[in-house]
């Protein structure tokens, strides 16, 4: 038998710091389904949501509080907010290069719907990269590459550990203490920023062994992407370029966001991703025959002068100098496309599982409560980092609330014998993914909604593979929330 104590699914934010704050003397192992940066953190862009200072705390809970709609739990938010001046102390100490001033203070930025630059930044606009970077040279733990999760070893309320699939074969790994931090549902959608291992098979497991999920519907579609590649994961162009002073525009060069807000570019995330994606709607409506370069809408990058461009963005300007575009004079057509998902497995305060003894969950596939309806920019890293600090010392037994360590069951399960993959299951994925876009997106209708529920059941009916009836499984989940939620909230446009 495998044993140990702690494992971790998963290798982004949540998971490498969850491991940083373990000791080195318990018998930790870290899974990741491919390569250990092939994950969401990785392509982070735009930074990490700090508090200032103490006097900033109530102003961030504020922002967090009023993006999230109304559907926010105050009480996570002000432990979100409070603890990431503690996390940063971490951080700093760990010796993370934050990009910094001449005089060595650190920078700061503003994003949409933060009232005051309160950003923190590591290599422009590399933030996840440098921070990944930093927190896996570090680790001391066990890491296992390309073994991906296939079942999670549930019984009652105990998790005993998880089964997986590596190129060597098939095996359970048991644990003490058992940490999901898998990520979000990129893969369910047709456009996307996320990483290709994001795939919501973790969430089909959840619901699989009777336990929660929570605002499923509330899924995040970020504004400006540069979709015109072949890949279903999208090119993010980070929100920081708008808080920076890149504008939005059609065309002949309108600012028509403030025609939706008097906000304009620095929105919440939900209007402008709607705005944009209406705006783009009308323009094809107006003028079927005309080209289609007028029928686009725009980054306007003409604010930024070319030495500032290349420093601020140095990612962003890479890959679009590839592409041909000359920066920052050329506008990019951009469309919204899936980015983040503020719903996933219910979490307590600390992070665990409810209903469940020692399984916790942390980062975007968890739901702590701090993001309700819509995140605040930026606050995504935070979370990962704050939650999975608490969860480690629950672990540890700093909250005193009895789950050491040492408090552990052993109990062997047979390897499962479901068929992973069969050979259809890529087409019914690209017919979930096309499904899920069109009729579960950025604005919803009731009829479109009940196709999508009607089309997931039909799949799930058709003798799949247990890893898409997984993300079947979730969709469903998605799906149904939407439906249970009929009026407009956040994320959350249903017409």
């Amino acid at each position: 038998m495998f044993n140990f104590d702690v494992i971790i699914v998963g290798a982004g934010v949540a998971g490498l710091y969850a491991s940083l704050n373990l000791p080195k003397n318990l018998k930790v192992l870290i899974l990741c389904k491919e390569q250990p940066w092939e994950c969401n953190t990785f392509y982070a862009q735009g930074g990490i949501a700090v508090a200032k200072d103490i006097n900033d705390i109530p102003l961030h809970i504020e922002d967090t509080l009023n993006a999230g709609a109304g559907m926010c739990d105050e009480k996570a938010v002000k432990t979100l907010s409070e603890e990431s001046l503690e996390v940063l102390e971490d951080l700093i100490e760990r010796q993370t290069p934050f990009d910094r001033d001449e005089k060595g203070d650190l920078l700061f930025t503003k994003e949409a719907a933060h009232s005051t630059s309160r950003i923190i930044h590591a290599g422009g606009d590399c933030t996840g990269r440098v921070l990944h970077s930093h927190l896996i040279a570090q680790v001391s733990h066990t890491l296992w590459k390309n073994a991906a999760v296939t079942e999670l070893l549930i019984e009652g309320n105990h998790c005993y550990g998880v089964s997986v699939l590596t190129k060597r074969g098939s095996y359970n790994l048991y644990a003490k203490h058992v940490i999901l931090a898998s990520g979000g549902v990129g893969a369910l959608f047709e456009y996307h920023t996320n990483a290709y291992t994001i795939s919501s098979e973790l969430h089909g497991m959840i619901l699989e062994n009777s336990l929660k999920l929570k605002d499923m519907e509330m899924l995040q579609f970020h504004p400006t992407v540069f979709v015109k590649t072949p890949r279903a994961r999208k090119m993010l162009l980070s929100e920081a370029l708008r808080g920076e002073g890149a504008r939005v525009v059609d065309f002949w060069g309108n600012r028509f966001l403030f025609d939706y807000d008097s906000s304009g570019e620095l929105a919440p995330r939900d209007k402008v991703a709607r705005s944009i994606f209406d705006y783009k709607m009308k323009l094809q409506e107006r003028n079927p025959n005309a080209p289609q370069e007028q029928k686009e809408v725009y980054l306007d990058l003409s604010p930024f002068s070319k030495e500032f461009f290349y420093e601020r963005f140095p990612n962003i300007a890479r890959n679009l100098s590839a592409l041909g575009y000359e920066l920052p004079k050329d506008k990019i057509p951009i469309s919204p496309a899936f980015h983040y998902c503020m719903g996933g497995i219910e979490t307590d305060n600390i992070g665990r599982v409810i209903g469940m003894q020692n399984l916790y969950a942390m980062g975007e596939c968890a739901c702590t409560g701090v993001h309700g309806a819509n995140r605040l920019a930026s606050n995504s890293l935070l979370e990962g980092l704050v939650f999975s600090r608490r969860s480690a010392k629950e672990i540890l037994g700093s909250y005193g609330a009895g789950n050491r360590i040492q408090d552990s069951k052993l109990r062997e399960f047979p390897l499962h014998s479901q068929v992973l993959q069969k050979e259809q299951d890529e087409n019914l994925k690209a017919i979930l993914r096309h499904l899920m876009w069109h009729k579960v997106g950025i604005i919803r209708k009731k009829s479109g909604l009940n196709e999508a529920l009607g089309g997931v059941e039909v799949m799930l009916q058709s003798g799949v593979g247990r890893l898409l009836r997984l993300r079947l499984l979730t969709a469903k989940n998605i799906i149904e929330s939407a439906l249970k939620r009929d009026f407009s909230v956040g994320a959350h446009y249903i017409e």
